[in-house]
């Protein structure tokens, strides 16, 4: 399922830049529970929130989306 991968995805990328939810959402003005329910695979995340993320990782979406 998309949603898991994705998921899967952007743990390993916040994982690999040493940084927790918390700060990783606080930086992208998220909410952590929400951010958190995403990485676990159980949102439905919009576009806007989708860029939101990849800006925070200093990535593109191509880049965010790489390998799923």
């Amino acid at each position: 399922m998309i949603s898991i991968d994705f998921g899967k995805r952007l743990k390993e990328l916040r994982v690999n830049a040493g940084i927790s939810q918390e700060k990783f959402a606080l930086k992208i003005d998220m909410d952590r529970t929400y951010y958190a329910s995403v990485e676990a695979g159980k949102r439905n995340i919009s576009l806007f929130n989708i860029k939101k993320i990849a800006d925070g990782f200093g990535i593109s979406l191509s880049e965010l989306f790489e390998n799923l």
